[in-house]
């Protein structure tokens, strides 16, 4: 919502640049007002402390800070937060049940498909997010996971875990 204020002769003309925005993050409801600007991204680390999505290219490029999004896979350094509001995000701290692990995540674990972790997050909610169109063969699955780069190139080793639970995502 953008609040309009009179200037004090009472004429329209200086807007607000600020939003209310309520998110629905890992299952807790979050009432923040924030500057229309401000990316989700932002506002999940800055403001919500959760720094599991990185800030890699700060384009929509990477993937490094893919989250989802009312169940969809989405590059949250693309998504202002006040597009977002009344919506459900989430993180990869928001995947695990209780002390166990994600599936995806104990994939991960048990295929060695990471390497210096900074891509990890967003393969992992990426990977979570996929379609069971996406997720038919190896192929489908390195194709529908090219939107996330892994600079250490680990991607043999993420195709074969995300392949391990694909029935289970």
């Amino acid at each position: 919502m953008v609040h309009v204020k009179a200037g004090s002769d009472g004429a329209v003309g200086r807007t607000d640049t600020e939003s209310d925005v309520t998110l629905h993050v890992n299952g807790h409801e979050h009432q923040l007002r924030l500057d229309n600007r401000t990316t989700l991204l932002d506002t999940l680390r800055e403001h919500l402390g959760l720094t599991g999505a990185k800030k890699g290219c700060d384009h929509g490029q990477c993937g490094a800070c893919t989250v989802l999004l009312d169940g969809q896979r989405v590059v949250s350094c693309l998504i202002f937060a006040c597009a977002a509001d009344g919506a459900a995000v989430t993180t990869v701290e928001g995947l695990s049940a209780g002390d166990g692990l994600h599936p995806i995540q104990e994939a991960f674990v048990a295929h060695d498909a990471l390497q210096c972790g900074f891509c990890t997050p967003g393969q992992i909610c990426s990977a979570v997010g996929l379609t069971p169109e996406e997720t038919e063969s190896p192929e489908a699955i390195r194709e529908a996971m090219s939107g996330n780069i892994c600079r250490c190139g680990a991607y043999t080793h993420i195709a074969d875990a995300v392949y391990e639970v694909a029935g289970a995502i």
